[in-house]
């Protein structure tokens, strides 16, 4: 027998594929990936027309440029609007919280192109919004 931090001798260490031997081995098959696949798609669907009006992937969020020199080409989904892009739509914080528009108050806008194209975003967004009104109001 090997003693400490040998290796061990002979060893022959194989998966136990038979489910009828003594030693029964749990092989991890991936014969139901399709079927997930699609059962995750009918679950975003149904997702969807449950909040119907309302956006299915949550908040707006802003377009931003990835950090450092490896990933500064790509663009992807911020945390939230600055209060300067907000300014130039028109909204305030409070606000643009109450109709799905998220803000984050740290990120400042480094230039006017991210600012612009964030403000067209906003606008966008504004222009298809179509806000109900409050039914805790009775008269």
């Amino acid at each position: 027998m090997p003693k400490h931090n040998q290796a061990i001798p002979r060893n022959h260490f194989r998966k136990h594929w038979n489910p009828e031997s003594s030693q029964k081995g749990h092989i991890k098959t991936f014969f139901q990936q399709a079927l997930q696949k699609k059962a995750r798609r009918v679950k975003r669907q149904q997702k969807a027309s449950l909040v119907f009006p309302r956006p299915a992937g949550g908040s707006l969020r802003p377009v931003v440029q990835s950090c450092t020199q490896r990933y500064n080409m790509k663009s992807r989904a911020g945390r939230g609007f600055t209060l300067a892009e907000l300014k130039a739509v028109g909204l305030c914080a409070k606000y643009a919280r109450t109709i799905g528009v998220s803000v984050d108050h740290r990120r400042r806008n480094h230039s006017e192109e991210s600012l612009s194209a964030n403000t067209l975003r906003l606008k966008n967004y504004l222009s298809k919004l179509v806000l109900y009104p409050l039914q805790g109001k009775k008269k």
